[in-house]
């Protein structure tokens, strides 16, 4: 079983800036790509931010210029440094890894998701 913590949400002001974290854990043998989704008002996720093992990037055009996401490898851990926040951004960000197991099958898992406020 893999168990995704995250952490780093809040209430910011338009402006403000805020820095997510997602830690991956359990029957890992390695990732191929973890990444952040927003959970939306509609029926599926929509992707933010991804980024692969080798560190190849992927970023919705919305938060280019303004997000930056980076992994930390030997932590199976990823962020998302959020800068320039929005109101528009105020959404529950929610971390997934994309890994293969011990048993050499591949999974995908979500986190619990982590609340982003930006208001004034």
């Amino acid at each position: 079983q893999v168990q995704l913590v995250e952490s780093g949400g809040g209430l910011v002001q338009p402006g403000g800036s805020l820095r997510l974290s997602c830690a991956a854990s359990g029957s890992i043998f390695s990732i191929n790509a973890m990444g952040w989704y927003r959970q939306g008002s509609g029926k599926e996720r929509v992707l933010v931010a991804t980024i692969t093992s080798g560190g190849s990037t992927n970023y919705a055009d919305s938060v280019k210029g303004r997000f930056t996401i980076s992994r930390d490898n030997a932590k199976n851990t990823v962020y998302l440094q959020m800068n320039s926040l929005k109101p528009e951004d105020t959404d529950v960000y929610v971390c997934n890894v994309y890994f293969r197991t011990i048993s050499r099958t591949y999974q995908s898992a979500w986190g619990q998701g982590t609340q982003v406020t930006v208001s004034s």
